[in-house]
């Protein structure tokens, strides 16, 4: 698995401007060619460029799947009618949440398996998103944290999580979401992995100050090591 850097309008915190799948990558609208053409190849997406509410942070604000996409309530109308179109002939569904909880890509972490929710959500929030993304969900804090989205990135195969995160948790994490895991950091020395990587399950990229060691523990922890 080829893992490579990149930065976003300048930013190593890519991980909070990029939404990807298996299928596609909503990225910000203005980014170079090269990078879009790079995101494209590495992750084997279609590049659809987006923003939620007029905002660039796609990464802290959309959370899904293959099966499914979750936006805040507060998107436009507009955004999402586009998006609906757009991710049709994926098959992926694509539905707002009227929960409270509005930075969905922090409060979740999943794959194609299962996901680890933020004990935030209500149990009807809970509901929606079983329905939307077709997997188990399971509400709990990592590390005393309600943000479980934050403190990793999985595919369907391995993934990463806070170096802090205790033994017992990190079982958690491998026994729901049914991936090996392996402690990192990102940018170097991040510990909020979501912040400064992407994934799928052809590819992983990095922010662009992310250092040579911690890449070795990224590509272990996706199986390339």
């Amino acid at each position: 698995m080829e893992i490579v850097k990149l930065s976003v309008y300048g930013n190593s915190n890519i991980g909070v401007y990029i939404f990807v799948n298996n299928e596609i990558a909503l990225v910000p609208p203005g980014l170079p060619r090269d990078d879009l053409e790079m995101i494209s190849e590495i992750l084997g997406v279609n590049i659809l460029e987006f923003r939620v509410a007029g905002s660039p942070l796609n990464g802290v604000f959309v959370a899904g799947n293959d099966n499914g996409i979750l936006l805040p309530y507060f998107v436009h109308s507009s955004e999402i009618d586009w998006l609906k179109k757009e991710v049709s002939r994926y098959g992926l569904e694509v539905r707002t949440l009227k929960s409270r909880v509005t930075a969905l890509g922090n409060a979740i972490l999943l794959n194609n398996k299962a996901g680890i929710v933020s004990p935030d959500f209500s149990e009807e929030d809970v509901k929606e998103m079983v329905e939307v993304l077709r997997i188990n969900v399971v509400r709990r804090s990592l590390m005393n944290l309600p943000i479980p989205g934050s403190l990793g990135v999985v595919n369907d195969f391995g993934g990463i999580v806070h170096p802090d995160l205790p033994e017992d948790e990190v079982g958690f994490v491998k026994q729901v979401l049914g991936v090996t895991v392996e402690k990192a950091t990102v940018n170097a020395g991040v510990p909020f992995i979501k912040s400064g990587l992407i994934a799928n399950n052809r590819g992983v990229i990095v922010g662009g100050i992310t250092t040579g060691p911690e890449i070795l523990r990224i590509k272990r922890g996706f199986g390339g090591g």
